[in-house]
């Protein structure tokens, strides 16, 4: 029997659409580091959700023996995909990309070894401890030519792009004029981190500070991404050990007031907030939109009497979760998102290393020109 030309052109596109997804090879992916809690998201997907292609855990690096076997045990990889270091990682397993899950100020040698083998780089937020090793992660980036993104948990919040979209593509609430943003907890020690993740989070060589790195660098981002990227003119942050007993080496309290010409960002991190949140407030000329967490909004415009309740779905965000993103990117599936570039991350570091120094000061730190 012959098929009509319509019909054979149809069934010969789905048999090559059929083929190009099952050609298509799962990113190979290096873990460097394990003291960090975040850790659990790429090994629950890599290793208990059935059905998922875009990664493929090929290496680990991690000294800590005691701590490598008990996530194994956890989630059920293999010891024999642990390595001491992350050079015998790369050598042994020749990973296309490497995400970083160990402190902090472990980033830069992870991108030191990665980089130059031409191997893409994905950290937890924020990029660096300080802003001259962001600097030269950014040189090293872009001479090797390789992805050097910053995971952060609302990057990939619908609520947060839909509020974009109202500030900055519609231009619904009329020009910006003050963003206030809400990130923390109660505390690492009161939500129960891991021993491994409180040891380094709690050390200002190790984390760059407390509260005020680990939950502020959420509001540097979210700000400059809503600002284009402009650098603020000036970074004013003030800190407080409440809980000295608990935390004596860092600050558990941390806000930082940034300026713009006709602009003002308050970001309020914290390991006191009575539960976990992770909000914002933008206000323009005309009208504001409140995020209340990934999803959920509140919204009022110029001529709305009241404010109005909304839902942003999750595919306003750029992917489903930062590893389909990496995957998605690497492969060229995608192109950059404003929101993890790396112009925008090392901004974030200039901010938090001028928090740092002001709060150390008590002055309002100018940025150059």
């Amino acid at each position: 029997m012959l098929l009509r030309p319509s019909l054979f052109l149809l069934l010969l596109l789905l048999a090559h659409l059929a083929n190009a997804q099952s050609s298509k090879k799962p990113l190979r992916v290096g873990i460097a580091g394990m003291a960090h809690d975040h850790v659990h998201g790429i090994l629950n997907k890599a290793f208990k959700q059935t059905g998922q292609t875009d990664i493929e855990i090929v290496g680990i690096a991690e000294p800590n023996r005691e701590l490598a076997e008990r996530l194994a045990k956890q989630h059920g990889f293999s010891m024999s995909l642990v390595y001491p270091t992350v050079a015998e990682m790369l050598d042994k397993t020749k990973p296309e990309a490497v995400t970083d899950f160990g402190p902090i100020v472990d980033h830069k040698k992870t991108v030191d070894i990665c980089a130059p083998r031409g191997i893409h780089v994905m950290v937890e937020k924020p990029l660096a401890t300080t802003f001259a090793d962001a600097k030269q992660m950014e040189a090293l980036a872009k001479k090797h030519k390789i992805q050097l993104l910053t995971n952060y948990e609302t990057t990939w919040y619908g609520s947060n792009h839909k509020a974009y979209a109202i500030a900055n593509t519609d231009k619904s609430i009329g020009d910006l004029r003050k963003i206030v943003v809400h990130d923390g907890h109660q505390g690492p020690k009161e939500i129960g981190v891991s021993k491994e993740f409180f040891a380094w989070l709690t050390d200002p060589v190790t984390n760059g500070a407390g509260a005020l790195f680990d939950f502020g660098c959420y509001g540097a981002n979210l700000s400059t991404w809503l600002m284009h990227n402009e650098r603020p003119l000036s970074v004013m942050a003030v800190t407080q050990q409440i809980k000295p007993d608990i935390y004596p080496k860092v600050d558990d309290e941390g806000t930082i007031i940034l300026t713009y010409p006709k602009t003002q960002t308050i970001i309020q991190g914290s390991w006191n907030w009575p539960f976990s949140r992770k909000d914002m407030e933008v206000y323009g000329q005309t009208g504001y939109v409140f995020t209340v967490d990934g999803s959920r909004m509140r919204i009022r415009l110029k001529d709305d009497k009241n404010e109005k309740a909304v839902e942003a779905p999750q595919t306003d965000a750029p992917a489903t979760d930062s590893f389909a993103y990496f995957a998605r990117l690497i492969h060229g599936e995608t192109k950059p998102d404003e929101l993890t570039s790396l112009e925008n991350n090392i901004i974030v570091m200039e901010i938090l290393d001028a928090a740092r120094q002001s709060a150390k000061t008590g002055k309002a730190i100018k940025l150059p020109k």
